[in-house]
C-alpha cells in the first residue's frame, strides 16, 4: 500500500510496538518454554511429568487467560499464575512459581531482533523522541536497546493494554507531544494500526507476511503499509537528523 496519505510534516513523535516488530517473538518464547521444562524436571518433577512438553506449559497459560480476565494486560502475572497452577495441580510446591517464572522472564528477553532494527531505531532516534508502546513484557533495558527510547510503556506497568487509545496517549505524553503528532509503527492491525488510528495518531502498518487490508475486518487503513523496518527509513529519510550523532549501540 503506497504511502499517500502520511504527512511527514505532522510527525513530532514516534512510538513503536516491540513483539514481532522489532523481533520474532515466537522462537523467543518457544525457547522460553524450554527452559522453564527443564527447569522444572530438575526442581519440580511431578509438575514436568504432568505437563510434559511445552504445549501443555503454553495450554495452561492460554486456560488462564479464561481464569483471570483481570491479568490480561498483564502477561507476566498470566505466566507465573500458570505455573503456580501446574505446580498446584502436580502436587509441587506452589511457591516455585517465582523462581520459575524469574528463569523463564530471563530468557525471553534474549531476542534476536530483526536485521534492519537497530539501524532503524538509530535512525528514528536521532529525528524523534521514540517510546515503546507495547502490550508485551520485554524489557528495553535488559535487551539492550534501552537507548534508543525516550520512554517505555508496557500494558502490564500502565494497567491498559491497546487498542485502548489511553495506552496511546500515554505515549504522547511521555514523548511531550499531542497524539496527533505522533507516528505509531506496529504490525498487528487492530491493536497496532486500529489503536493508533482512534487515539489520533498517524499509522504504519509493519506487513512482513504482506496480508491484504481486510477493510471488512480492520476498517480505516494505515498511512501507510511497510515490508521491512528498513522501508520506514526510506519513507522518512526527509526529515533531517536533530541530533549530532546517533545513539550507541
Amino acid at each position: 500500500m503506497p504511502a499517500l496519505s502520511l504527512d511527514i510534516s505532522r510527525i513530532r513523535a514516534i512510538s513503536i510496538d516491540l513483539d514481532d516488530t522489532l523481533w520474532p517473538i515466537w522462537p523467543t518464547i518457544e525457547r522460553a518454554e524450554a527452559v522453564l521444562l527443564q527447569w522444572l524436571t530438575d526442581h519440580a518433577p511431578a509438575t514436568a511429568a504432568l505437563f510434559s512438553d511445552t504445549q501443555a506449559l503454553r495450554a495452561i497459560r492460554n486456560q488462564m487467560v479464561t481464569l483471570r480476565p483481570d491479568l490480561l494486560h498483564d502477561l507476566s502475572a498470566l505466566r507465573r499464575e500458570s505455573i503456580r497452577l501446574a505446580l498446584t495441580q502436580a502436587g509441587d510446591e506452589p511457591t516455585l512459581a517465582e523462581p520459575a517464572f524469574d528463569l523463564f522472564f530471563a530468557e525471553r528477553q534474549r531476542v534476536e531482533l530483526f536485521a534492519d532494527a537497530h539501524d532503524t531505531l538509530a535512525f528514528l532516534a536521532a529525528r524523534y523522541p521514540v517510546v515503546a508502546l507495547s502490550n508485551g513484557n520485554a524489557d528495553v533495558h535488559r535487551i539492550g536497546i534501552g537507548h534508543y527510547f525516550k520512554a517505555s510503556i508496557s500494558a502490564t506497568a500502565f494497567g491498559i493494554a491497546k487498542p485502548d487509545a489511553r495506552i496511546f496517549h500515554a505515549a504522547a505524553s511521555a514523548a511531550q507531544v499531542q497524539p496527533h503528532e505522533v507516528l505509531h509503527v506496529g504490525d498487528d492491525a487492530a491493536l497496532d494500526v486500529q489503536g493508533a488510528l482512534a487515539a489520533g495518531m498517524q499509522a504504519i502498518w509493519l506487513n512482513t507476511p504482506n496480508h491484504p487490508w481486510a477493510h471488512d475486518q480492520h476498517g480505516e487503513p494505515p498511512h501507510a503499509t511497510v515490508a521491512s523496518l528498513a522501508a520506514i527509513r526510506e519513507l522518512l529519510a526527509a526529515i533531517p537528523v536533530l541530533l549530532a550523532e546517533p545513539p550507541q549501540r
